[in-house]
């Protein structure tokens, strides 16, 4: 896997530990009273021990920082450019001129194969209609 599929897959795995361990934290605050305005919160249910939570977000966030340190090692890994911007905006116009010239050429092909094709398909019809006729060709 080239190292742009294993950046992507590592924001990715960054993106859904994130989301877990803000969803379960949610999940798991206990409730509290924003304003006196507002009745007294329900309490807590007691299934969930405050140690499973606490241990639950140190592991959860020990693997969104595994996973953050893991992307950084791939960003590290990544290949420097060489000549600065100017040299790349230089090989992006190279590699554009011969996606163009690729491009013009594939469409020649494009047209002479259709070309062919309607050949193809006006000597068929007359083949059909001479056997359909039973008659000899010209």
């Amino acid at each position: 896997m080239d190292i742009i599929s294993q950046l992507q897959e590592q924001v990715d795995t960054i993106a859904s530990h994130a989301f877990n361990t803000i969803g379960t934290l949610q999940r798991d605050a206990p409730p509290v009273r924003l304003s006196s305005n507002y009745p007294e919160p329900p309490p807590p249910p007691p299934a969930n021990p405050a140690e499973d939570m606490a241990e639950q977000s140190k592991q959860m966030s020990v693997a969104l920082v595994k996973a953050a340190k893991r992307f950084d090692a791939l960003v590290t890994a990544l290949p420097l450019s060489e000549g600065g911007e100017e040299a790349q905006l230089r090989r992006i116009a190279e590699l554009q001129a011969e996606n163009d010239a690729v491009g013009q050429e594939l469409q020649k092909q494009l047209e002479a194969a259709e070309k062919a094709l309607k050949q193809v398909v006006e000597l068929f019809a007359q083949a059909t209609d001479n056997c359909l006729n039973l008659k000899k060709p010209d």
